[in-house]
């Protein structure tokens, strides 16, 4: 089963603690689309210091073996494993920099999916000391209960009785 890893970020001015809202939970293992389009992939989560680091490793491994006459089933087998290599640690660089931006690390969970990892995590850090208290909730109002037909003397509105001058 996949690990997660949980990550909270600073609270925003407004808040005295982070909104459970805004927790990111990072899963461990292979990422197939980091493997596949790595650039799109790290801007997409915005892991600027990493897609800088790639390019200057593909674009600077690539010059390299072009001009050291490489043949280019080499320089195929390169890319693929730079490749490989991001879709392997694509985990351990959006946690870096998650700590980078100082998010602080909650904790791990098992899951098997992003969901059900998520509904364990809070299930248990409700229970916790430091967990924040549930926001209280709305009280819920039902219509009143209307039985029979209105009798002559419920009167809605400004008169006291039915049928009196203004």
């Amino acid at each position: 089963m996949p690990t997660f890893t949980v990550h909270a970020p600073p609270p925003r001015k407004d808040e005295s603690v982070t909104s459970p809202e805004r927790f990111v939970f990072v899963r461990d293992g292979f990422y197939f689309w980091a493997f596949l389009l790595a650039p799109l992939w790290l801007l997409l989560h915005r892991l600027w210091l990493a897609l800088l680091g790639y390019l200057v490793v593909t674009i600077g491994l690539g010059a390299v073996l072009v001009l050291t006459g490489v043949p280019a089933s080499v320089r195929y087998l390169a890319a693929f494993l730079v490749a490989l290599l991001a879709g392997f640690e694509a985990a351990s660089l959006w946690r870096w920099t998650l700590a980078w931006r100082q998010w602080k690390t909650l904790g791990f969970v098992v899951g098997e999916d992003a969901e059900m990892a998520e509904r364990r995590f809070y299930a248990e850090w409700t229970k916790r000391d430091d967990a924040p208290a549930p926001a209280p909730q709305e009280p819920t109002y039902s219509a009143p209960l209307w039985r029979g037909a209105p009798a002559p003397s419920d009167v809605i509105g400004l008169f006291p009785e039915p049928g009196q001058q203004r």
